[in-house]
């Protein structure tokens, strides 16, 4: 069964939206159960829309960037964001492969004509961000080979016992930092700053090992 998050916000930390939450996450789990999601978390933020910086929102972009989710399921797109908060928001759901579902919508989350033309030309940006950083990386590379740089003689497989297989990385500051509350993205970013060169992906991989070990 594919998982979603539930995702409820209400504005203030007044009590009286306590119940504004509950019945927010009632409906959403309803929801889920009509579209055939196993809830695989119940997320609750008391947060103005325009803030990016929402401790609920931070642990919904972690989950989805280290687990398998589907869907994320919401009130109405307000509960997401305001403003450009809500466009950057939605934009960072959609580039992990995730949808958005809505009460309000009865399914699928349904953008404005502008909201979508936005979130279009954001992702056309991107794309040839990626494409230019993929070109500079290329062309560095045959440079560094022309000037003799042979990548496959530090690759273990190919025949350079001494050919490192495994980043070494600093297993105690990453459990550390996780246990501290970071997201893997904050560790891999901070990590880099001591001269790591390190992934979110690889955090997240390193991470799940030394837990299962």
């Amino acid at each position: 069964m594919k998982k979603a998050v539930i995702y409820c916000r209400v504005s203030t930390e007044k009590e009286a939206q306590e119940t504004s939450l509950e019945r927010q996450e009632d409906e959403l789990r309803d929801l889920a159960k009509a579209r055939g999601f196993e809830t695989a978390a119940v997320i609750r933020d008391r947060a103005s829309g325009y803030d990016l910086d929402r401790p609920g929102m931070l642990e919904l972009l972690d989950i989805v960037k280290s687990e398998e989710i589907s869907a994320v399921l919401i009130q109405d797109e307000t509960r997401i964001g305001r403003g450009n908060a809500k466009i950057a928001l939605i934009h960072c759901l959609f580039k992990e492969g995730v949808s958005v579902y809505s009460i309000a919508d009865d399914g699928e989350l349904q953008m404005s004509e502008s909201d979508s033309m936005v979130l279009q030309i954001v992702s056309m940006v991107e794309e040839y961000q990626r494409k230019i950083h993929n070109l500079k990386i290329k062309r560095g590379m045959k440079r560094a080979v022309e000037k003799g740089y042979r990548p496959e003689k530090n690759l273990s497989n190919h025949g350079n016992e001494n050919g490192r297989i495994r980043k070494e990385i600093p297993i105690n500051e990453i459990v550390r930092l996780r246990e501290n509350g970071l997201t893997y993205d904050e560790i891999a970013a901070t990590l880099r700053g001591f001269g790591y060169d390190i992934s979110r992906a690889t955090v997240h991989r390193r991470f799940m090992e030394y837990i299962e070990k």
